[in-house]
């Protein structure tokens, strides 16, 4: 099964620019209710996904001199990509077969998918995987799911 039936474009998904300041970031999450969301530089590229407990470890940090003396102000200067993990959320080409959607949605909530180039293009959700096995339109990777459970 081709995995551009479950792409949520990149048009009707939400994600963070690189070089959005902390302040940014965290605001557009909160606006939009995300527990994570994707950031891509200004040309396109996928760079990665940046989690509520990014925010939080960042602002815990012990590279700061004082923990609480922190202010949304004083956060101006550091930008998004300054906080992110690169082993979350690895993304995957739109070629990607459904059973190794499933093996990547059992560790995150959605999966970055990117062109060729890197350029990102959409997300497959971890709600749409397990509706496809769910459903059993495919019965030859039903016994897949059944390995898996």
């Amino acid at each position: 099964m081709n995995i551009a039936y479950f792409l949520l474009p990149k048009n009707r998904v939400a994600y963070l620019y690189d070089d959005y300041t902390f302040r940014q970031g965290l605001e557009k999450m909160r606006h939009h209710g995300y527990t994570a969301i994707p950031v891509i530089s200004r040309d396109g590229k996928y760079v990665g996904t940046v989690s509520e407990g990014d925010f939080l470890w960042r602002l815990l940090s012990d590279e700061q001199d004082s923990q609480w003396a922190c202010s949304m102000k004083d956060l101006e200067q550091l930008r998004v990509r300054d906080i992110l993990r690169e082993t979350q959320y690895l993304p995957v080409r739109i070629t990607v077969s459904m059973e190794e959607l499933l093996s990547s949605a059992m560790n995150q909530n959605f999966i970055p998918v990117v062109d060729d180039t890197g350029s990102f293009i959409g997300i497959v959700t971890r709600k749409d995987i397990i509706r496809y096995f769910a459903e059993g339109k495919n019965v030859s990777e039903k016994p897949f799911l059944q390995k898996i459970v």
